[in-house]
């Protein structure tokens, strides 16, 4: 496994950290498979707890087709995130191109049901070598 760079945005005092990293075991070039993991560090730095509802993904291959994803949570968890807390889950993606890029934005509620949106930072998925980093 290769560790990328680590990739961060603030949105209503909810920072997202996403690290993304090549798995080299899980893919098979020959057949046009790349894969690639991530860990995500979502801190809640609001007075208030806050709850994680809803995903929405944006992925990109190197060819520039998207793919739309959306649901409920995150790893089938919607996590409550006390104030000055974190919530961390790792997941994953294949491609059909050696690169690619997702963004996205968490569905998130505060205590009195208030709902916003919170920025996934754009990171790039690369193979190890390729040269090519999103900022």
């Amino acid at each position: 496994m290769h560790d990328g760079p680590a990739y961060s945005a603030e949105t209503h005092d909810v920072i997202v950290r996403v690290r993304p990293s090549y798995l080299a075991g899980q893919s098979d070039p020959e057949a046009g498979r790349w894969v690639w993991a991530y860990q995500v560090e979502i801190v809640n730095c609001r007075p208030e707890p806050v709850q994680l509802l809803a995903r929405h993904w944006t992925i990109t291959d190197g060819l520039g087709r998207t793919e739309e994803v959306r649901g409920a949570g995150v790893v089938g968890e919607q996590p409550v995130i006390p104030p000055g807390g974190s919530h961390s889950y790792a997941s994953g993606c294949p491609l059909s191109t050696p690169s690619g890029a997702m963004v996205g934005t968490y569905m998130m509620a505060d205590e009195k049901g208030g709902r916003f949106e919170v920025a996934i930072p754009a990171f790039s998925l690369d193979v190890p070598g390729a040269g090519r980093t999103l900022n």
